[in-house]
C-alpha cells in the first residue's frame, strides 16, 4: 500500500480527535444498546474462565470468582468487544502499513529487559484491574463519561503516579 507521500512507508496515524469522537459514539452506543460502558478486563477474565474450565471443570464451576458466569462464560458482550479491538487493531495496522514484529525500546534498553517490563506491568495491571472489579479503560471511559467523581478523582491519580512513576524508567528511553 502506499502511503500519502507516494513510497511504501507507513501511513500517517489518525486524527487524535476523530477518532475520539470515533470512541464516544461507540461508547453512546454500547450505553444505549446494551446498558452498560466499555472495558476490557472483564473480557479477559471470562476468557480465564472459559480456559480454566477447559482443563478442570468441576474446581471452575466450585470457584467463587469464574463459577458465577455458568457454563459458558465466554457469552458476554465484553469478550466480543475485547476481540473486535484486537481484530480492528489489526486491520488498521495492516491498512497503514504498520504491522511488524519488534520490541520497541531505547538503546539502553535491552530486547529482554523491555519484555521483562512490560511483563511485569501487565500483570500488575491485569491483577489490580481484577481486585478493582475493572480496569482504568471503563473507569476513564464509561465512568467519565457519566461524570462520575470517583472515575474523575482515580483518572487524576492514574495519570499523576505515571507521570511520577516514569522517573524510575525514563532512563531506559534517553538515547
Amino acid at each position: 500500500m502506499n502511503s500519502v507521500n507516494g513510497n511504501n512507508g507507513p501511513r500517517p496515524f489518525s486524527n487524535p480527535y476523530l477518532a475520539g469522537m470515533l470512541l464516544g459514539g461507540v461508547l453512546i452506543t454500547s450505553f444505549v444498546l446494551l446498558g452498560a460502558g466499555l472495558g476490557a478486563s472483564g473480557g479477559i477474565a471470562r476468557i480465564g474462565a472459559s480456559l480454566s474450565s477447559s482443563i478442570a471443570p468441576v474446581h471452575t464451576a466450585a470457584s467463587e470468582y469464574f463459577g458465577a458466569w455458568g457454563e459458558q462464560p465466554l457469552r458476554y458482550y465484553l469478550v466480543f468487544m475485547l476481540g473486535g479491538i484486537f481484530l480492528g487493531g489489526l486491520i488498521s495496522a495492516l491498512m497503514a502499513n504498520r504491522m511488524r514484529l519488534q520490541v520497541e525500546r531505547g538503546n539502553r534498553c535491552s530486547a529482554g529487559r523491555r519484555l521483562f517490563f512490560a511483563l511485569v506491568g501487565g500483570v500488575l495491571a491485569g491483577f489490580a484491574s481484577r481486585l478493582a472489579q475493572g480496569c482504568t479503560s471503563g473507569q476513564a471511559l464509561s465512568g467519565g463519561a457519566l461524570l462520575l467523581t470517583g472515575s474523575l478523582v482515580f483518572m487524576m491519580c492514574v495519570f499523576a503516579s505515571g507521570f511520577a512513576a516514569a522517573w524510575f524508567v525514563r532512563r531506559q528511553w534517553h538515547d
